[in-house]
């Protein structure tokens, strides 16, 4: 029996909550329904988001961070961009680096910038950070985020450079949403006292919100009140729906990538079950119904390494509306995962022939990719044909 007939069979048996791959749900085509047009060249670009606002040229211009530090202002319209000075200072190695950037709800009011970034801890160790700091674009020849500070630190901080997540979303409620690697370390994301592992809910001042599923003053009082979900490995991609939902995209070991919809207090299982296996070779056991753990809506063996994850809101690629659209790393592809309320199912996959690190959408509705490589990555511009 070959691969793919496995494949399927198991597909059948287990049920569409952990989907594998197979021929029909992984479609390589070139006939892609859009073009793609290259805005700028970036040295190692990692995350980008437009700044809210009205009339020209604000809807026009996004910030784009590159993991060695800088921030850019860029206008999409023809590419230019400035560096933004008042960034933070970053450990650069590994994954490490900067981050994300997330405007708040409220840019309009208070240009208010969140970003996430990797620091130095004591002792040759590294931990994510979050903080903010108000855009000042009074001059456009000089911008600057001013006032910048720390409101989030990755505890424990420890050592290696990969695996810190550090994904940024605000929810409908006002809140902030983080993803917090487990840093390869893999075990503290079943440990409720610490933040590996996990995706946290916060204020936006950085303090554990109220109501999150770990903060109750009679539980355990050691807990990580923070915490909204655990058990996961290295979420790379957060974004909500327009019904108010969570979505994730989780990068798994060997095989076993995920699309995850998130939910207060849910054990998603790293590293005690996983559809992937270890690198070495050694087995995880799989998702299975009544296990105790939260299975992921979609998964991918052999790997695709999802990176950031959007939910598509926009008007010009209608019959994506709704839908998760996510940059592959590993598998260099464009990948849009259907989402009908909450249930998901794998659509297209198209190949792009470099690895997308980033997803964002523009005010107009179109859809903008961030390449990643050793040589630097190109800002594209999808439009429908």
């Amino acid at each position: 029996m070959n691969r793919r007939l496995i494949q399927a069979v198991l597909v059948a048996l287990l049920g569409g909550a952990c989907q594998s791959e197979s021929a029909a749900q992984r479609q390589d085509s070139q006939d892609r329904p859009f073009t793609t047009t290259e805005i700028a060249d970036f040295s190692s670009p990692w995350a980008m988001a437009f700044l809210p606002g009205s009339g020209v040229p604000l809807t026009n211009m996004a910030l784009l961070t590159e993991k060695e530090g800088r921030l850019w202002l860029v206008d999409v319209t023809n590419g230019t961009r400035t560096a933004v000075s008042g960034a933070p200072d970053v450990v650069v190695a590994g994954q490490g680096g900067l981050g994300d950037v997330m405007p708040h709800p409220d840019f309009a009011g208070n240009q208010r910038v969140y970003l996430s970034f990797v620091e130095r801890g004591p002792d040759g160790t590294s931990g994510a950070a979050l903080g903010y700091g108000t855009l000042d674009l009074r001059n456009p020849s000089a911008p600057a985020l001013r006032g910048f500070k720390v409101i989030w630190r990755q505890q424990p901080k420890v050592s290696g450079n990969a695996h810190f997540s550090h994904r940024i979303a605000f929810g409908p409620d006002g809140l902030l949403y983080l993803s917090s690697g487990e840093r390869q370390k893999m075990t503290p994301a079943q440990d409720l006292t610490n933040d590996l592992g996990k995706v946290l809910r916060l204020t936006p001042e950085g303090q554990p919100a109220e109501g999150n599923p770990f903060n109750d003053p009679r539980a355990d009082t050691n807990r990580d009140t923070a915490i909204w979900s655990f058990g996961h490995r290295n979420v790379l991609g957060l974004s909500f729906a327009p019904d108010g939902r969570l979505w994730a995209s989780e990068m798994g070991p060997k095989g076993g990538d995920e699309v995850n919809l998130i939910l207060p207090g849910k054990n998603y299982g790293w590293p005690r079950v996983s559809n992937g296996s270890h690198y070495d070779g050694r087995d995880i056991p799989d998702h299975k119904p009544g296990d105790g753990y939260e299975a992921p809506k979609v998964w991918w063996n052999p790997s695709v390494s999802p990176g950031a994850l959007m939910i598509y809101t926009g008007n010009k690629f209608p019959a994506w509306k709704g839908d998760a659209l996510i940059g592959a790393l590993s598998g260099e592809a464009f990948i849009r995962v259907d989402i009908d309320g909450d249930k998901a199912s794998k659509a297209e996959e198209w190949p792009m022939n470099a690895r997308i690190r980033a997803v964002d959408q523009g005010p107009d509705g179109s859809v903008y990719l961030l390449e990643d490589g050793p040589s630097g990555g190109r800002l594209l511009r999808l439009d429908p044909k």
